[in-house]
């Protein structure tokens, strides 16, 4: 019973055994969906609004960097572990009640976006169809995707497969569309209809915009098999994503004048541009409920003591997100994703030191691996990893040079890294009182 409780719970505070993962094409196909998601249109269109061609490849390609290493090496975590990042945690530098605090970031920041996709989604569809208001639309978007997200993974493989060949067929029809009386070569050379932004700004906006995609990525990972499809997904994904859509995005706003993505999509293809809303919306909103429904739910249990369903938890964050969405929160998207930016690296920063670097209970989860458990015990709090975290947070916020979501991820594995190793108790071998072997017992009495 217990068992077949943890599946129906998407396996939330257990281990995935084996027997649950899938191909890597499964997982890839929905890593493929969350990073050509129309935020990257978003995030696209901003930076062709306020940078000139080649800049925008170069901040694509910087912020691109460093979310492959930091989404590789979360997501061979993830994978070996079979735990999602909240969870993992607890045994990744934070401890017990500080994995509640990570929980309670990706909870509120990914239910943050759930409602940001879902109002964009609600304002393209009042766009096109008129009457109806832009309230409804929300509500109508985000049932439906809670709908799909309340059955967990394997559902949400099966939505991929329909939506992200469907988003890429009609996005590239509909890119065709608005590009049509334009020359490439035209836009790729002129310059920006908006105010100019610097190079730091375009990487900070591409690094920030899926940090928390990065962050999240054990949640998804824990469903693969081994570490090589980690890789893999990532670097096709990720590398894909990023440059076929971020650039076609930048593109599309050098040839409108304008960063209203929405519009220009809605505006030029009609009921066509509206298909790609919703199946670029629907492909990454099921994501940002799943793995924010996680966050919480090992938040309950750790400050609470109480075990809550997964699905339950899927319900109410559903349905907050699809109300902050009809009360118009897609309005604050540039200083939701600053503060995104800030907050979420660190974390990444923390859990790879001590996973991967600093490795104090790296003994303690390979043995309860063995036996597909989960670590007895474990601190409460991890002080370290909260002077790390509001290190790297501090740094990316205040330090003027670089790029702020780089200067808080390195800061916080840094500093993680050297203090966690100069604190670290020594392991003195155990004493082995063994009798020692015959053929050594005989020398020493031949010998005497």
């Amino acid at each position: 019973m217990a068992a077949e409780a943890d599946r129906l719970d998407d396996y939330a505070l257990t281990r995935v055994p084996a027997e649950a993962r899938h191909s890597w094409i499964s997982v890839a196909v929905q890593r493929f969906g969350q990073v050509s998601s129309f935020q990257q249109f978003l995030v696209g269109a901003v930076l062709g609004f306020g940078m000139d061609f080649t800049d925008a490849v170069i901040a694509i390609t910087v912020g691109s960097v460093l979310l492959e290493i930091i989404t590789i090496l979360l997501g061979i975590a993830g994978v070996r572990e079979g735990l999602s990042v909240s969870l993992l945690a607890r045994w990744s530098g934070f401890g017990r009640k500080g994995s509640a605090l990570v929980g309670l970031l990706i909870a509120l920041s990914l239910a943050g976006w759930f409602g940001v996709q879902n109002g964009v989604f609600a304002q393209g569809m009042h766009d096109l169809a008129g009457g109806t208001p832009e309230w409804a639309w929300a509500l109508v978007g985000g049932a439906v995707i809670t709908a799909i997200t309340v059955y967990g993974f394997t559902v949400m493989a099966w939505t991929a497969y329909l939506t992200v060949p469907a988003f890429l067929v009609l996005a590239g029809y509909s890119i065709v569309d608005a590009l049509a009386e334009h020359s490439v070569g035209d836009l790729v050379t002129s310059a920006p209809a908006g105010p100019a932004m610097s190079l730091a700004e375009g990487t900070t906006l591409v690094s920030g915009a899926f940090i928390l995609g990065a962050l999240m990525t054990p949640d998804m990972t824990r469903f693969n098999r081994r570490p090589s499809d980690v890789v893999k997904q990532t670097l096709i994904s990720v590398t894909l994503g990023e440059y076929l859509i971020g650039l076609t995005a930048v593109l599309l706003a050098h040839a409108a004048r304008t960063s209203d993505i929405v519009g220009i999509i809605t505006s030029s293809s009609g009921v066509l541009g509206t298909l790609v809303l919703a199946t670029a919306i629907l492909k990454i909103n099921d994501w940002n409920l799943y793995s924010s429904s996680l966050g919480l739910v090992n938040s309950i249990d750790v400050l609470c003591g109480r075990r809550v369903g997964r699905r339950a938890v899927t319900l109410v964050i559903g349905a907050a997100g699809t109300a902050l969405s009809a009360v118009g929160i897609v309005d604050n998207f540039t200083d939701f994703l600053e503060t995104i930016g800030v907050l979420a690296p660190p974390v990444a920063g923390v859990i790879i030191a001590e996973y991967f670097v600093v490795r104090r209970f790296r003994a303690e989860l390979d043995r309860a691996r063995e036996s597909g458990t989960l670590p007895a015990g474990g601190a409460d709090w991890m002080p370290l990893s909260l002077v790390c975290w509001a290190a790297g947070a501090l740094v990316g916020e205040y330090l003027e040079s670089g790029i702020p979501a780089v200067n808080a991820v390195v800061t916080a594995l840094l500093l993680y890294s050297v203090v966690g190793k100069l604190t670290a108790p020594r392991r003195t071998p155990p004493v082995d009182h063994s009798p020692p072997p015959l053929a050594e017992v005989n020398t020493t009495q031949s010998g005497g």
